[in-house]
């Protein structure tokens, strides 16, 4: 697929078909697209919780997203909760800030992992939704993160039941300032 429709084709999916399957070979194409993105002085502090079983999926939907989301990913085939480890993007040696940003380029840097991950999804066949509302407390419990890393977002992944229409989008000219 060709890079300008991948990006003109991937879509935050919230139905999923029925009855489908991935192989954790299949998962792990998409973690090594994650960590080929840049991340601060290469520090690659993005962490990756692959839910597949059923149990470990049904855990996830009903006891740590609400019912909005729970419904969103059902049918999923895998769910990914995406973590960075805290104070090393943004940070020196000695564990100071080396700007006012701090341990917001984990944030950064797991941003730009996630989009390689559902861009990599996409291209292979697969969709995803990344979900922000979760219980970071059963998460961290359940699967065992430890408190060294933030979680951040919850990606189910899918085969898309449907081709929902893409959303507007601003134009460069919209957003961008040129001097």
């Amino acid at each position: 697929m060709e890079f300008a429709q991948l990006l003109e084709s991937r879509r935050s999916i919230r139905q999923y078909k029925p009855q489908m399957r991935i192989s954790e070979d299949q998962i792990k194409v998409m973690i090594d697209a994650a960590i080929q993105a840049p991340t601060w002085k290469n520090s690659q502090t993005g962490r990756y919780y692959v839910a597949m079983s059923e149990d470990a999926m049904n855990f996830i939907k009903n006891q740590c997203l609400p019912e909005f989301n729970a419904n969103n990913c059902q049918n999923a085939v895998a769910i990914i909760i995406t973590a960075y480890e805290t104070k090393r993007s943004g940070f020196e040696r000695d564990g100071s800030p080396t700007n006012e940003l701090g341990d917001k380029w984990g944030v950064y840097d797991l941003g730009l992992q996630n989009e390689n991950l559902v861009l990599k999804a996409r291209e292979t066949g697969y969709d995803t939704l990344i979900m922000g509302i979760r219980d970071v407390t059963k998460l961290r419990e359940r699967f065992g993160i430890p408190e060294s890393q933030e979680i951040v977002s919850v990606i189910s992944v899918g085969v898309r039941e449907n081709d929902p229409p893409k959303p507007n989008r601003k134009a460069p000219e919209d957003v961008t300032k040129f001097f």
